[in-house]
């Protein structure tokens, strides 16, 4: 479990093909110094199992379905990543509970930068928009936002300069494909409010 409070950004140092697989390497001394092989760490808001590490790069393993549902893809060496350990017992939550677990790929629609501030709008697919509504929450390439607007196919989000400063989101190009995770209270509510009732 995440709360979408990114912790840095990190670069990937490499990425290994391993059929039907890859590998990935990402460097970063901060998360790379308390992580232990087998914990859970969020990459662009998906949980990856730490499975080598040294001083300061971790090394991962994604299978064919993460990479399937996910940015991951299309990582390539020197690009940047969000990274966020997982929730301890105690930990504060700042953000909103994120279970890691990519619900599907967007895009960044538009833009819209104004000064040190951005409202960014995504395409997302209609069987996630189901689940969002204003003022609730969106976890976008793992970091916990809220949804100001929500129309159709795409919704909004707001930008602050620190969010564009810390995170990946604020190096984003229109078409860019990002992950989504919707809120696990709404994926709840929509189950049953579609599921069939017992005969």
């Amino acid at each position: 479990m995440f709360t979408g409070l990114v912790e840095t950004q990190a670069i990937v140092e490499d990425v290994i093909k391993q059929d039907p697989g890859v590998r990935l390497i990402v460097r970063s001394a901060q998360i790379a110094a308390e992580a232990e092989i087998g914990a859970s760490i969020a990459i662009n808001g998906c949980c990856l199992t730490v499975v080598a590490k040294d001083q300061d790069a971790m090394a991962f393993e994604a299978g064919e379905e993460t990479l399937k549902r996910t940015n991951l893809q299309f990582l390539q060496a020197g690009v940047m990543v969000n990274l966020e350990s997982s929730l301890k017992v105690g930990d504060a939550l700042g953000g909103h509970y994120v279970t890691g677990h990519i619900d599907d790929l967007g895009h960044l629609h538009e833009r819209l930068d104004n000064e040190d501030w951005t409202v960014a709008w995504f395409r997302a697919p209609a069987r996630l928009m189901n689940q969002m509504a204003s003022k609730g929450s969106i976890a976008v390439d793992g970091v916990s936002l809220t949804l100001v607007d929500v129309i159709e196919d795409r919704f909004s989000v707001a930008l602050i300069p620190h969010t564009l400063a810390v995170t990946t989101l604020g190096q984003l190009k229109t078409g860019d494909p990002v992950n989504l995770e919707t809120d696990i209270l709404a994926k709840y509510v929509q189950r049953q409010l579609t599921a069939e009732p017992p005969s």
